[in-house]
């Protein structure tokens, strides 16, 4: 049986080992954060909505690469320590970020400038895939068996502080400069400060020791030489690695980056709200989320980590409907009474509609359907199709038509022009019919807002808090590090980075504004039967039992 540090030691541990994380989220967020900005810095060959999913699909790109960390790192954690592992891991992270705030501008390098941002994501999202699962399981092979959900949710609670930081540097920048000196050269800010927040994290990742788990088994000679074939090859380890995707990794990625990521796209993009208080409002909910993923933690070293972590889901899957209505309601409540009195509809031939999803900018996107469809998901408008009778596209809004002829014919800058004079022109047809050109702050039901974001927060949080000690408990010493990388940073990586980028998509596909909750809905669905059915319950056990 495993035996608690002294609670100095413990305290020590914990903190070194959040820091760092919390760091590393912080220079992966900011990035997320900064999406509108960045696809027009970055991205200003592009129409808007091209310019917004390249920067998401560019955010998405870094948790592409997360995997590939989580192999790369957990052979290194597993062969040479836990240490040294997350040491390199936060370097490459910090020396990344700080490199991104050097970048030049699509405006002073052309196509260089997206490049070497594509470059800077990949180093980010390899050095993330390590440094998760270092961290949690650094902490978890400290920790007491009966408190290691507690131990491990300051772990899970590094990502808040991470996201807080990221959003407190973004809002704070904007606030003293201004948003056109912010969108000239002010959001360069939040990633050149993070070189201090490195010279900090590696300064406390050099005072800790190796864990005494993984030293217990180099003393013993008993250090895994080829952890990926132990891993992955062995059938029985790599069921393990399929429970914990499908039981409830798969749907961590879907609850927590739709509740603090694709919402901040859904209150800009979607409903208008300023950009400045977006942030204010996700850090309010991101502060309230830090101790909860403690207290969820240390709730599963009670009544088991299934039973917290199902309850997320289970709360996440009944909330997602009713509560993005609700929030659309409480913060645009002029659009959506807009949008049930006077609905758009774009009438069309079907045939000429292309999908609207366009990550690398190559389509022209330029018959009329096309530019009628790019120019309502831009402004955030959700609209119907149906056929016209005459196979010629307009936009209905109300009893007014707005004819828009097709561009195939034209170069590249007559169809740009030809698309601008069908936005000013739908822009007046909508605020001709009570749509409003932007959420209202006098009008915005601040308590409904908060009430289903907070809802929105705990289900996360109580899928989350548990997770890190639930994600170590199932997998032995030898090959930990390895074993569990892989599939959270599947479930973070892939099904959670890119969910902003598809959500936002499947609104532009369909003209649906709700859409985008589809993607979320079918991973948390698909999380709580499979773990209803396959996970078991591992909450007190020792390691050396798993």
């Amino acid at each position: 049986m495993s035996h608690p540090a002294k609670p100095w030691s413990m305290a020590r541990v914990v903190t070194a080992s959040s820091a760092g994380t919390a760091f590393e989220w912080y220079d992966f967020f900011i990035f997320g954060s900064l999406a509108t900005v960045i696809s027009k810095i970055f991205f200003a060959g592009l129409d808007p909505t091209s310019a917004l999913i390249a920067a998401l699909g560019l955010f998405a790109a870094g948790f592409a690469f997360r995997p590939l960390g989580a192999i790369i790192f957990g052979v290194m954690g597993d062969r040479i320590g836990r240490k040294a592992t997350f040491l390199t891991t936060v370097s490459l992270m910090g020396g990344a970020t700080f490199a991104i705030g050097l970048l030049p501008t699509y405006g002073q390098a052309g196509i260089l400038a997206p490049i070497l941002l594509i470059f800077l994501r990949i180093c980010q999202g390899t050095a993330l895939g390590g440094e998760y699962g270092g961290a949690a399981i650094y902490v978890a092979e400290h920790a007491a068996d009966h408190r290691r959900g507690w131990a491990t949710g300051w772990i899970q609670s590094s990502a808040a502080v991470g996201l807080i930081a990221a959003l407190g540097v973004i809002l704070l920048t904007r606030t003293i400069i201004g948003e056109e000196a912010f969108a000239a050269w002010g959001w360069r800010v939040p990633f050149l400060v993070s070189i201090f927040l490195l010279a900090i994290s590696i300064w406390m990742r050099f005072k800790l020791s190796e864990s005494p788990a993984y030293a217990k088994l180099k003393a013993e000679g008993e250090v895994c030489k080829t952890p990926l074939r132990e891993a992955f090859a062995d059938s029985a380890n790599l069921k393990i690695v399929l429970v914990a995707f499908f039981a409830f990794m798969a749907a961590q990625g879907a609850v927590w980056y739709s509740t603090f990521f694709y919402s901040q796209v859904f209150l800009e993009k979607t409903l208008g709200m300023r950009g400045a208080s977006v942030n204010v409002v996700i850090m309010v909910m991101t502060i309230v989320s830090a101790p909860l993923y403690v207290l969820f933690g240390g709730l599963s070293d009670r009544i088991g980590r299934k039973k917290v972590m199902v309850a997320g889901m289970l709360l996440a899957l009944i909330a997602y409907v009713p509560g993005y209505h609700a929030i659309a309601e409480a913060v645009n409540p002029a659009l959506v009474a807009a949008q049930a009195r006077t609905p758009v509809i774009v009438e069309t031939d079907p045939a000429t509609c292309s999908v609207q999803f366009d990550p690398v900018g190559t389509r022209r996107f330029d018959s009329g359907c096309d530019i009628a469809k790019s120019q309502l998901a831009s402004t955030g408008i959700g609209y119907k199709e149906r056929a016209s009778a005459d196979g010629l596209t307009r936009i209905l809004v109300g009893s007014t038509a707005l004819e828009v002829a097709d561009g195939k014919a034209l170069d590249g800058r007559a169809l740009k022009n030809r698309k601008a004079e069908v936005a000013t022109a739908l822009k007046a047809d909508l605020a001709n019919a009570g749509y409003p050109p932007s959420a209202q702050p006098e009008t915005i039901n601040w308590i409904r807002l908060y009430f289903w974001m907070l809802v929105l927060v705990i289900a996360a949080t109580a899928l989350y808090g548990p997770q890190a000690a639930a994600l170590v408990e199932m997998f032995p010493t030898r090959i930990r590090y390895t074993a569990m990388s892989l599939p959270y940073h599947i479930g973070t990586g892939w099904v959670g980075g890119f969910l902003p980028v598809t959500s936002f998509a499947l609104v532009a596909i369909t003209g649906n504004i709700y859409a985008g909750f589809w993607y979320p809905i079918f991973f948390t669905a698909l999380s709580v039967v499979c773990a209803l059915i396959f996970m078991k319950e591992t909450a007190g056990k020792p390691l050396d039992q798993a």
